[in-house]
């Protein structure tokens, strides 16, 4: 009576927290667990249930549990959030996780495998990588700037700077932040090649992964937002259709109805932000190239909304066609009016 069949693990970088009820639902175990015991005492116990909140070591221990015997529940942390009770420590955390995992009409969370993870992984380093140039580039505009120097926005103004730079003859800018810009310009150029690495692995992943080639066939669709589809939505199948999928990247309409009264309100923006961005920009990219002015949807889309509206509006339509090309795994076919 006292064997526990379910029970909530509260993640931590030490100490984790363990709370299991037995059939009964009462509470058998209840104690810490530091980080080198952990598959020690969990594979001292009865195949059981085990809720763990989403998070970054989430996948990997839903792995090493999983070998042990145990079935392992991942739930977005938001959905776990009603289940805490009273203040939040970590023993009413594992409580709310234990409580939570029970729930017939709980979500979960698809763990990934080493490899999807690494995927997944790729991306934050390339996204940190973009996000450090991007300083550095402010940062050189800024200081440049103060001296008269200002040049136009995007990587083309920002090749100019450079150019001002490397020449020895220019004098604009006294010695002592010269150096210092020099040192900038350097970091500039070592991001950029460290970005480009990035890309080369994407791109060699995307040719060699069937439903990223799938994926490739899309409107708008590349190496980087293909190769992000297929990591961050490693199941599909989870999802019970293409609209779903959109609602769990943040892209669908936000909805505040009462009374049978509908109404939607702007995008949820919950979910992935990063997957979120990518569609938005191929969106922008289909809007701004020759198949906005042929395809009679984005005509009439465009004509009705600015244009950003109509980019988030089309962001949604692609991450549905994305889901149904990847539960169908076949290459993406225009309907015959878009086609004409």
């Amino acid at each position: 009576m006292n064997e526990v069949i379910r029970i909530g693990l509260d993640l931590a970088k030490t100490v984790f927290q363990v709370h299991g009820v037995n059939a009964a639902e009462e509470v058998t175990l209840r104690r810490q667990v530091r980080r080198s015991q952990m598959l020690a005492v969990f594979g001292k116990l009865p195949p059981c249930l085990i809720g763990i909140e989403a998070c970054g070591s989430a996948h990997y221990w839903a792995r090493e549990l999983g070998k042990l015997g145990h079935t392992v529940r991942l739930m977005p942390p938001g959905y776990v959030k009603p289940y805490v009770r009273r203040n939040k420590n970590d023993a009413a955390d594992a409580a709310a996780l234990c409580e939570a995992v029970s729930r017939p009409t709980m979500r979960f969370v698809t763990a990934k495998t080493p490899q999807q993870q690494a995927a997944a992984g790729i991306h934050r380093v390339r996204q940190l990588l973009v996000k450090q140039r991007t300083a550095v580039m402010n940062a050189m505009r800024g200081l440049m700037a103060e001296f008269g120097l200002v040049a136009r926005q995007g990587l083309g103004g920002i090749e100019q700077l450079l150019a001002i730079i490397d020449d020895p003859g220019d004098t604009t800018i006294p010695d002592p932040l010269q150096g210092g810009l020099v040192s900038l310009a350097a970091t500039v150029r070592s991001l950029e090649r460290e970005i480009e690495k990035a890309d080369k692995t994407l791109r060699a992943w995307s040719r060699d992964d069937k439903t990223c080639r799938h994926l490739d066939t899309i409107p708008g669709f590349g190496p980087i937002l293909s190769t992000a589809m297929v990591a961050r939505v490693p199941d599909p199948d989870v999802f019970q259709d293409g609209r779903a999928c959109a609602a769990s990247i943040g892209v669908t309409p936000r909805q505040d109805s009462t009374g049978g009264k509908v109404k939607l309100g702007p995008i949820s923006k919950r979910g992935d932000g990063y997957l979120r961005k990518l569609l938005v920009n191929a969106a922008m990219a289909v809007l701004r190239s020759k198949r906005a002015k042929q395809d009679p949807w984005l005509v009439k889309l465009l004509a009705s909304k600015p244009l950003k509206v109509a980019a988030v509006a089309l962001a949604n339509k692609l991450a549905r066609i994305a889901w149904a090309v990847m539960m169908r795994q076949e290459d993406y076919r225009p309907t015959p009016i878009q086609a004409a």
